[in-house]
């Protein structure tokens, strides 16, 4: 008789088929975790060579006094830190930037929003009107830029049609009054940048359940309370994932501003990458330069996290899922 036979079922060996499933399930593992290095070492490399080699060089630069030609062998340390976070039009470059990006949400959000709510009616025409808001975002920056900057110099199209309906006495000069450039360059950047705004949040909107809105209204609340209780709360992750977007993109705002004033008049629409073109490549001041895109990187970097954390760390954490909703108000 065999041993397994005359031991007691408790006290036998475990079978050899154990064995194999648990080297089975470790390879299974291994395969899973060469599957993701696979996907994401080719990103990790590129993130790698085009974004943290390039810091670290600006870092290195930042610590001298250099003009782009020559040796490196003027070493002042942090002085060009210091000499950035002393300067007047530094900081009032950040201050721009920071007013872009609070006028972009208070004006692109109500604005975006609304224009989608009705879109997304079925109302006639609202495929074409979809195509035609969408266009000035996909032309590029160089394009709208010269275009808005032909028709609002003086005696331009602009105040040729204020002119033909007696509004004459309305005429400025656009992008040459110190009072009221920015103010001109935030229009031209609403005109712009509103269709991505729309068309996320239309997209966004085809993912709220139609029912919801419809056994609502069957109970007898209004559009727009349905709107503001339901469709509005469940439009939240992507409402906040188009605020981080803008946000980043008006920290790095240069194109527009460049095309239209350079920053001017009298620094009056200088942002921190206009500032930081015009030190390096229009005074040969490389390694100031560099100590302002260093900046530059933190300040958004910094900005970036905290939005996150405090802003998109719900949708994360949830995966974006849908938001409770709370009883309808008629």
């Amino acid at each position: 008789m065999s041993d397994n036979a005359q031991t007691p079922p408790g006290l036998r060996k475990p079978q050899a088929g154990g064995q194999v499933r648990g080297r089975r399930a470790l390879t299974n593992a291994w395969r899973q975790r060469l599957e993701i290095i696979f996907f994401v070492a080719p990103a990790l490399v590129l993130f790698a060579i085009f974004v943290v080699a390039p810091v670290l060089q600006a870092a290195h630069y930042s610590l001298f006094r250099w003009n782009g030609l020559g040796p490196m062998d003027n070493f002042v340390g942090l002085a060009n830190y210091s000499r950035a976070l002393q300067d007047t039009i530094f900081t009032g470059a950040v201050m721009h930037n920071l007013i872009i990006i609070v006028l972009s949400i208070l004006i692109q959000l109500p604005l975006g929003l609304g224009i989608a709510l009705l879109l997304n009616r079925d109302i006639w025409g609202r495929a074409i009107m979809r195509v035609i808001i969408f266009v000035p975002y996909v032309l590029a920056e160089v394009v709208a830029g010269v275009v808005w900057a032909l028709l609002l110099q003086p005696n331009g199209a602009i105040d040729a049609m204020l002119g033909a309906i007696g509004l004459g006495g309305a005429t400025q000069l656009w992008l040459g009054d110190p009072d009221i450039a920015l103010l001109t360059v935030m229009v031209v950047l609403t005109w712009k940048y509103l269709g991505l705004a729309i068309i996320l949040f239309l997209a966004g909107l085809q993912g709220v359940p139609a029912e919801l809105s419809e056994a609502a209204q069957i109970d007898g609340a209004s559009w727009w309370a349905t709107q503001r209780r339901i469709t509005i709360p469940l439009l939240g992750p992507t409402i906040r994932t188009w605020g981080f977007l803008s946000m980043v993109g008006a920290l790095q705002l240069f194109d527009m501003v460049w095309i239209l004033t350079k920053g001017g008049p009298a620094n009056s629409t200088m942002t921190m990458a206009t500032y930081l073109i015009n030190q390096g490549t229009e005074r040969s001041q490389y390694g100031y330069a560099s100590a302002v895109a260093v900046l530059l990187f933190g300040i958004s970097f910094v900005l970036a996290m905290l939005y996150q954390l405090l802003v998109l760390r719900r949708d994360i954490d949830s995966g974006a899922g849908p938001l409770p909703i709370k009883k309808v108000k008629r």
